[in-house]
């Protein structure tokens, strides 16, 4: 029984010190083309998914009008763009991120456009929170809601007929002036809260600083 003891106390240390060595001496994947750890991406998707299971919200304050989704191509192309590309135009570094910033106007492997068929409430609260270690950030500082809300729900729509001018907006790569195709109204009121905006009134994007 001493013998078992004494085994299973020096088998609870040795497993510690040699993860330590390997971490100072070893070659554990920090680069983008190393291989991952065995199931790395199965021990972060849990808690993820588990978390914004129970954070994200259910419904939208907000509907997704043609206003709506215009404003949020106009924050889509100066927020997200760069990483995960426009309308047939996929971003050219995302393929050798990691992990893959996922092309959010093109079909995956099972035919669905983007993030079109999750919940915009899962898109919003990866918006407004980003993800740990992906190269996602967190918005809310940002963006006020209204403006995450709307390029959460135009999201949710990129696999349905969008207005002319918000796909207008997707198609043009990132070198051209959007403006010079649709207008966009800058405001200079402060951000509002979006229980004190009506319905389709809602305010032009604003720039990042929110001034």
């Amino acid at each position: 029984m001493k013998t078992f003891l004494l085994g299973l106390i020096l088998g609870l240390l040795t497993l510690p010190l040699a993860g330590y060595f390997y971490f100072r001496t070893g070659h554990p994947p920090v680069a983008v083309t190393d291989h991952p750890f065995l199931l790395e991406k199965e021990i972060v998707r849990q808690p993820l998914h588990a978390r914004i299971d129970k954070e994200m919200p259910k419904t939208a304050p907000i509907e997704a009008s043609a206003t709506n989704l215009e404003a949020g191509a106009h924050i889509y192309r100066q927020q997200c763009a760069s990483c995960h590309g426009l309308y047939g135009r996929p971003s050219s570094f995302a393929a050798h991120m990691y992990p893959h910033a996922p092309q959010l106007w093109a079909p995956h492997s099972s035919g669905v456009v983007g993030v079109s068929d999750d919940p915009p409430g899962e898109t919003y609260w990866k918006v407004a929170n980003g993800i740990r270690l992906t190269g996602m950030p967190a918005f809310d500082k940002v963006l006020n809601q209204t403006q995450m809300w709307q390029v959460s729900l135009l999201l949710a729509h990129a696999d349905q007929p969008l207005p002319a001018d918000a796909l207008t907006l997707l198609k043009q790569p990132l070198d051209l002036d959007p403006t010079a195709a649709s207008p966009a109204p800058q405001s200079t009121a402060p951000a509002q809260k979006i229980t004190d905006l009506k319905l389709d009134a809602m305010p032009s994007p604003i720039p990042p600083d929110g001034k």
